[in-house]
């Protein structure tokens, strides 16, 4: 059963740690929304997804926190627990709607299968 599902438009991975806060997700959002990263006419990356009239697939990713600098077994210390990020992640989305979006989530929590195709191929770390 499919979840979230998007056209033309980027895959965001979101993860939230202890310093983030309402504001951290809502300038992500801004940020995600307003990146050039698509491509023109002549196939620079020179559009924005606000832009293009692309569309937004936000799945919460705790991993994104994992600290791999000891030991073999990653530590999460430095991923927001769920009460805290769960929040966080609604707000991006929240925020990029307001912005004029069209945006599909994953499930918060779950263990998905999430499939794309990588167009480019451009892969970021967006941090506010």
């Amino acid at each position: 059963m499919a979840v979230g599902d998007i056209g033309t438009g980027v895959v965001c991975l979101v993860g939230a740690t202890h310093a983030d806060t309402e504001v951290t997700a809502r300038r992500l959002a801004d940020r995600i929304w307003g990146l050039r990263i698509m491509a023109d006419g002549d196939g620079v990356m020179n559009v924005s997804v606000a832009d293009a009239g692309g569309e937004v697939l936000v799945v919460s990713q705790f991993t994104l926190y994992g600290d791999t600098s000891k030991g073999r077994r990653p530590s999460w210390r430095d991923a927001a627990p769920s009460a805290v990020a769960e929040p966080l992640v609604d707000i991006v989305v929240d925020e990029l709607r307001r912005l004029g979006a069209i945006v599909a989530t994953g499930v918060f929590g779950a263990d998905m299968v999430v499939q794309l195709v990588n167009d480019g191929p451009v892969t970021l770390i967006v941090e506010v």
